[in-house]
């Protein structure tokens, strides 16, 4: 058996510290099919992003994220500007693991690891957003900055509740924003909006019916951008998003593209994959095929 050579990237305090109990385990099952794992463990905001482009840059066989999203973008954006990108395996042992559910990668770190040992590799597109890049999702306006707002120990002891706390605390301030979007589908949109969202998966922030066409393969973006609306529309409109029948509301506006322009009068912060982002004005590009990840080829065609 030829070993391959990977870089294992890991988050030491993602989600409940799991990675640190895990590690030995996690090296020596990969071992005992092939992968020889040497590690970084991250030590502070974009290590984990310089630490993937010296990976590429040392020629491994592969690249392995430990962690939860904000670890795997960081990774992305090491890898996504290399010519030569070795495929990605992801363990998703953050608070969040969004992209990973959307993949259909399990949470359980021995089935996360046979799937990097069984090598077969899905290829992928990514978004770039200015200098940026991102695999799930970008939006802008008042409700998406809420995810970096929450501090990341508040994240950790109490998960997916801290995104809720925030967000109702967030919700008693709705403020438009006024917006001019650009694209060739639709030519010019130029009005106030609450929020706009550019997926590239189905699976965002714990709604897995808010962007149902969406692909990770497509070569499109699903862009989702909701009008002006008051309090008691957007939680009506919310609890439709929930069950995937808020596309068709008269407050939505939905469309593909491959590549959109967003510019606004106003401050406006981006998320890009729940982590800040920058700033508008941006140019949001979507780059086709770019990257290879680690999944199940028995469960390939259901991947979206």
């Amino acid at each position: 058996m030829t070993m391959k050579r990977a870089r294992l990237i890991y988050n030491p305090t993602s989600g409940r510290e799991e990675i640190k109990k895990r590690l030995p385990d996690i090296l020596q099952k990969l071992d005992r099919n092939g992968v020889e794992a040497s590690c970084h463990a991250t030590e502070g905001e974009g290590d984990a992003t310089i630490a993937a482009a010296e990976a590429v840059d040392r020629g491994y066989d592969m690249i392995i994220v430990a962690g939860g999203d904000g670890t795997l973008y960081e990774v992305i954006n090491g890898l996504a500007g290399k010519e030569e990108r070795p495929p990605l395996g992801i363990l998703p042992l953050g608070t969040t693991n969004d992209f990973a559910r959307a993949l259909g990668i399990p949470k359980h770190w021995e089935y996360a690891c046979d799937l990097i040992t069984q090598q077969y590799a899905q290829t992928i597109d990514l978004g770039r957003a200015g200098h940026r890049y991102f695999i799930n999702i970008a939006g802008g306006g008042s409700l998406t900055e809420l995810t970096y707002e929450v501090p990341s120990k508040l994240k950790t002891m109490i998960g997916q509740l801290a995104y809720y706390m925030k967000g109702l605390e967030k919700m008693t301030r709705l403020r438009p924003t006024m917006l001019r979007l650009e694209a060739a589908e639709i030519g010019e949109i130029h009005e106030e909006i609450m929020l706009f969202l550019i997926c590239n998966s189905n699976s965002v922030g714990g709604f897995e019916k808010l962007a149902p066409s969406a692909s990770l393969n497509d070569g499109l973006f699903d862009v989702i951008v909701l009008r002006k609306c008051n309090l008691a529309e957007f939680i009506r409109i919310a609890s439709m998003a929930l069950r995937g029948e808020h596309l068709n509301d008269p407050h939505i506006i939905h469309f593909q593209t491959n590549q959109l322009q967003v510019t606004t009068p106003d401050y406006v912060q981006l998320n890009l994959d729940g982590e800040y982002g920058g700033t508008l004005p941006c140019t949001f590009t979507l780059l086709p095929s770019h990257l290879r990840i680690f999944v199940d080829e028995a469960g390939e065609s259901t991947y979206r």
